[in-house]
């Protein structure tokens, strides 16, 4: 199955909501992190059901471009959204259909990693972002997160699954400089009492406060030189 196979599915089922639910947890203080200004022309990379590009939208006025590899997704997105400072286009990571130094800053939340090709997704990243800009990149999926590892066998495509070395290195590679990069809590999910483990998905409590608490979400900032 095609990434675009994938989340045409995930979008007809509704779980483009879901996902927006939980990513919002940590998405809302990495979106806080960037330097925006109203008109600013923002990428968010992987929108989903588009909430960090409204977001981005409510509180900067900047214009906002959400991509993403579905249809579904992408439509889903029009239609939840009311601005005419937001479109929505679907497109491939790794082949952006932009012009060199379109945008001021980009932003991805829990989607890079389904990049074909994460090294030319980055480069994509770097030609289309004008000097100054910054591409913030939001991961939950990554090496040192344990707790995330088995998440390959629930869906049918290929991710991919750096550290946070591997994070850091790419993005040089790809002619970032790396201006920050740390872990961002989810102090919003709940985790039930002690005697309430083991449950489906965690043997211990202890498990789970790591997961959420510890790890939480990788967030590295790439700025073009």
């Amino acid at each position: 199955m095609t990434v675009r196979e994938e989340f045409d599915a995930w979008a007809a089922e509704g779980r483009d909501r879901g996902m927006e639910d939980r990513h919002w947890h940590t998405a809302k203080h990495a979106l806080a992190r960037m330097p925006v200004e109203a008109g600013d022309r923002v990428l968010d990379l992987g929108t989903g059901s588009g909430y960090a590009g409204r977001a981005i939208n409510d509180t900067t006025g900047a214009l906002v471009c959400g991509l993403d590899g579905s249809p579904e997704m992408a439509r889903n997105a029009r239609s939840y959204t009311d601005s005419d400072s937001i479109e929505f286009l679907v497109g491939d990571f790794d082949h952006l259909p932009f012009a060199d130094d379109t945008f001021d800053h980009a932003f991805s939340m829990e989607a890079f990693y389904y990049a074909a090709d994460p090294h030319e997704a980055l480069a994509e990243l770097r030609r289309m972002l004008r000097p100054g800009g910054t591409f913030y990149c939001a991961v939950n999926y990554y090496e040192e997160n344990v707790h995330s590892h088995d998440w390959q066998d629930s869906i049918s495509i290929e991710m991919t699954r750096w550290d946070i070395d591997e994070y850091r290195d790419a993005f040089r590679t790809a002619g970032f400089h790396v201006a920050a990069q740390d872990t961002i809590p989810d102090r919003e999910t709940e985790i039930p009492d002690a005697s309430e483990f083991p449950t489906d998905e965690f043997a211990t409590r202890e498990a789970m406060v790591e997961r959420y608490r510890t790890f939480g979400t990788l967030l590295t900032v790439g700025v073009v030189p």
